[in-house]
């Protein structure tokens, strides 16, 4: 009698397992895709990538916004960047907090990637969530490299951000500490600055 009432118990078991597959199976091609960015399975990324229709390129991680430009500057990994722009990874794609692949590459403390992105058109001058731009946090890094790689591509150094109301001159007057820097900053004339940003959040 007790397998006879257990029976329907059991099925009805089997049939929302069957309804609901395991984690692996329910993953989306973004899920995938992402991942497989992360982990630099090429063959993955160029599999998910050569699917016929496929727009997967500038997908956003559901949790942190990041795209998978964001996850290869921020590792500094040249040669994916360099692959994902040409396959049509937007260069200004911003995560959750507004942080764009090129504010990455410089959070990282990767000046090699700034030229690559600026070739692509990313704008050296897009500020985050808090109006930082890459500039700004080269900045307050004291990184002169990524300073002299920024202003090259025609970063505006006196594009002030949100909270404070700061510009990297600004930055760079406050902290004495690095006047090499100071001094770069300061050969581009306030007159020729110029404010691409748009509007910031």
């Amino acid at each position: 009698m007790r397998k006879a009432l257990l029976a329907p118990v059991l099925l009805s078991g089997a049939l929302l397992l069957a309804a609901f597959p395991a984690p692996a199976q329910q993953q989306s091609d973004s899920y995938k895709f992402l991942s497989a960015v992360r982990e630099a399975k090429g063959n993955d990324v160029l599999a998910i990538l050569n699917k016929p229709g496929s727009t997967i390129i500038n997908t956003r991680d559901v949790t942190s916004g990041e795209g998978a430009l964001h996850i290869v500057a921020r590792r500094g990994d040249e040669t994916y960047l360099r692959f994902l722009l040409q396959k049509g990874a937007d260069p200004n794609l911003r995560d959750g907090r507004g942080n764009t692949p090129l504010l990455a590459a410089v959070n990282a403390g990767h000046a090699g990637l700034i030229p690559v992105l600026a070739a692509a058109r990313a704008n050296v001058n897009l500020g985050n969530g808090a109006g930082e731009t890459p500039l700004i946090r080269a900045v307050q890094r004291r990184d002169i490299a990524m300073v002299r790689a920024l202003l090259a591509a025609k970063a505006d150094p006196d594009q002030a951000d949100t909270l404070a109301g700061k510009s990297a001159r600004d930055y760079a007057h406050v902290d004495t500490r690095s006047p090499a820097m100071t001094k770069l900053i300061d050969e581009v004339p306030k007159a020729q600055a110029r404010n691409v940003a748009g509007p910031k959040l």
